[in-house]
């Protein structure tokens, strides 16, 4: 074999080898992120708007699947009213707490609770025009389940219309929203 043929060879099995390395990095890069994806982190899509202002149709998170639900998370539930649909709520009330909300005052066992995450157009809206903003009620949460309900109240289907969500409904919890830009954020009230 001459020189150049050699030369010709090697770069040839330069490219090859090349291309072999980079699609077997990319093969890898791809089952990483699979299996991340599908077992460690969700990545949702806000539609609707039973969140705002805290977050708007069109906003993009990434949630934690594996954790345990306190009060005041941002958590994607299985719909308990609509087959393979998905809701965004907050955790409001916790197995075996005692939920009342009375006169836009909401009370967890007895205690008032701060709901910063209320003070938003709507809010003022309704108040405004003298009507309350979350309709009066009283519950127990069961065990084993969780009393969830959106910021936007009066268009939100929360816990108010379908009742207590079960733990096994409450599938991930919200850590970041990414997308937009702008508004990139960890914290949520």
């Amino acid at each position: 074999m001459t020189k150049s043929k050699k030369k010709q060879a090697a770069e040839e099995e330069s490219w090859g080898s090349f291309f072999r390395d980079v699609l077997v990095m990319f093969t890898i890069f791809v089952a990483i992120y699979y299996v991340i994806f599908s077992f460690f982190l969700a990545n949702e899509v806000v539609s609707g708007p039973s969140m705002q202002p805290t977050f708007e149709d069109g906003d993009r998170l990434i949630a934690v699947r594996k954790f345990t639900p306190k009060r005041n998370d941002i958590v994607i539930i299985k719909a308990p009213d609509e087959a393979k649909a998905m809701y965004i709520k907050r955790v409001i009330g916790l197995p075996g707490d005692t939920v009342q909300s009375k006169n836009d005052v909401l009370y967890v066992n007895g205690k008032k609770i701060a709901e910063p995450y209320l003070n938003n157009k709507y809010y003022k809206a309704d108040k405004a025009a003298g009507v309350n903003y979350t309709s009066n009620f009283k519950i127990k949460v069961p065990k084993g389940q969780y009393w969830v309900m959106g910021d936007h109240r009066d268009v939100s289907k929360d816990s108010r219309s379908f009742g207590p969500v079960k733990r096994s409904y409450v599938l991930s919890k919200v850590v970041l929203r990414y997308f937009p830009f702008t508004k990139i954020s960890t914290s949520f009230y």
